[in-house]
């Protein structure tokens, strides 16, 4: 899709109501949704993050978005593909600002050019108890993307229409933690498989775009 007709379209999407459960239930198996709905007391005592879905022109003004590929740690998010974004820290004014500071610190992107369309429906993530703040953001500049090593292992470019194309979703075997392999929905995006949280919160962008085109 041109750059030029998702600014255009984009711009009304600040005016459609958030579909929430109904598009992160997409990406969960049926035995965690049950789940889902009774972590409220859990999310009272969580720790709080913001993460941005930046969407941008790439050389030839076809429109993308980033994702990274974190490195390979002993962490409960070690090797998985998530937005840009972090935790919030004592300088964050607010949770968008968190959003912002990490998209810089992480992919090198400047705050100045990015422009904060919605924010979107939270997400939280019981095994590192972490209630993530998503916010879509967009800039008209092409992103000279700069990672920051200790904490990327890639900058992931995907094109609007290969996320939208609805041969992007597919299944995939996780164990649990009884050690039994279940199948969850997920996302191949440039042959990296999405899971989790960030498909939930991808799941949503993407019933919000289908709205719009």
């Amino acid at each position: 899709m041109r750059f030029e007709e998702f600014l255009k379209s984009v711009s009304k999407i600040k005016n459609i109501p958030l579909p929430a459960e109904a598009s992160h239930f997409k990406m969960v198996p049926e035995f965690r949704q049950e789940v889902l709905k009774e972590q409220g007391k859990a999310i009272k005592k969580a720790k709080q993050a913001g993460v941005l879905a930046l969407f941008y022109p790439d050389k030839f003004e076809n429109t993308k978005f980033v994702l990274i590929l974190r490195n390979t740690y002993k962490g409960v998010h070690s090797a998985q593909i998530a937005f840009p974004g972090g935790k919030l820290e004592k300088e964050d004014a607010t949770l968008q600002d968190t959003a912002l500071r990490e998209a810089l610190e992480e992919v090198g992107v400047p705050t100045e050019t990015v422009k904060i369309v919605k924010k979107i429906s939270q997400v939280y993530i019981p095994p590192s108890n972490f209630y993530v703040h998503p916010f879509i953001g967009i800039t008209t500049n092409t992103p000279q993307f700069v990672k920051q090593d200790d904490e990327v292992e890639a900058v992931i470019e995907v094109d609007l229409e290969h996320f939208l194309d609805e041969r992007a979703l597919v299944l995939k075997k996780v164990k649990t933690s009884y050690s039994v392999e279940v199948e969850v929905p997920a996302f191949k995006l440039n042959d990296y498989i999405v899971w989790g949280a960030t498909a939930m919160m991808l799941s949503e962008i993407k019933d919000l775009l289908k709205q719009l085109f």
